[in-house]
């Protein structure tokens, strides 16, 4: 069963894709809107925001099913933009709105290639240290890409649903950052991700006193946390 779920969403859906975009755009105050190209010619939607004197570059990668201003992304590329980060959130595959988790694995190398293009994106610009910052299926998507791919100076994963996979080839310093009343496969798993990461050099684990899966009424400890490690990590 789970075999021919996973068969029926196969591809994403670019036309969810648009409607996010169509949605997202014309309400943009903060940044930016442009389209990164794959291989395949598709363009997907990525929000850019600039800072004085950056002292870094930041990929936002939103969680499942949604799109990259939505709610605590929005206020991370937002804010984060504020403390000196240039910001470039990225619209990440989706699938239709009925599809579950366990539907996104074959999403994962076009999420990597994404991930990959907003960080040449992001080269271009003349940034030479980048760090990336994810949320939920996002982070699943982000632990892929950083297996496969060098040239990543940093990674906060918030609220990831699941263990690191392929731990041994985290070679960057790992924020796991997750809320007290997060999703309980979240809270099964700290100890597991706390393990995970103890050989990795640099990483940390921060449990958010109060927060949920969203960070709902916590956004501003949400982004405290984030850039205090990104300000240590990214000297």
């Amino acid at each position: 069963m789970l075999l021919a779920s996973a068969a029926v969403f196969a591809q994403a859906d670019y036309a969810r894709e648009k409607r996010w975009a169509d949605e997202v755009v014309p309400g943009l105050v903060v940044g930016d809107a442009l389209y990164l190209a794959q291989k395949s010619g598709h363009k997907f939607l990525a929000i850019h925001t600039p800072a004085a004197q950056a002292r870094a570059a930041v990929i936002v990668v939103h969680g499942l099913g949604v799109h990259p201003d939505w709610a605590l992304v929005g206020v991370l590329r937002s804010q984060l933009a504020e403390h000196g980060y240039a910001t470039l959130s990225v619209q990440m595959p989706v699938l239709a709105a009925s599809a579950k988790g366990t539907d996104y694995a074959p999403l994962f190398p076009d999420a990597a290639e994404r991930l990959g293009a907003a960080a040449a994106f992001l080269r271009e610009k003349g940034h030479r240290r980048i760090a990336i910052v994810s949320h939920s299926m996002g982070a699943r998507m982000t632990n892929f890409y950083l297996t496969r791919n060098p040239g990543i100076d940093a990674w906060v994963a918030i609220g990831l649903l699941g263990p690191y996979v392929e731990p041994a080839k985290l070679s960057i310093p790992v924020l796991d950052l997750y809320g007290e009343r997060d999703f309980p496969e979240v809270l099964k798993l700290a100890d597991a991700r706390a393990a995970a990461l103890s050989a990795v050099k640099g990483a940390a684990q921060i449990q958010v006193a109060g927060a949920d899966h969203f960070f709902a009424g916590h956004e501003s400890e949400l982004v405290k946390q984030v850039r205090q490690f990104l300000d240590l990590r990214l000297k």
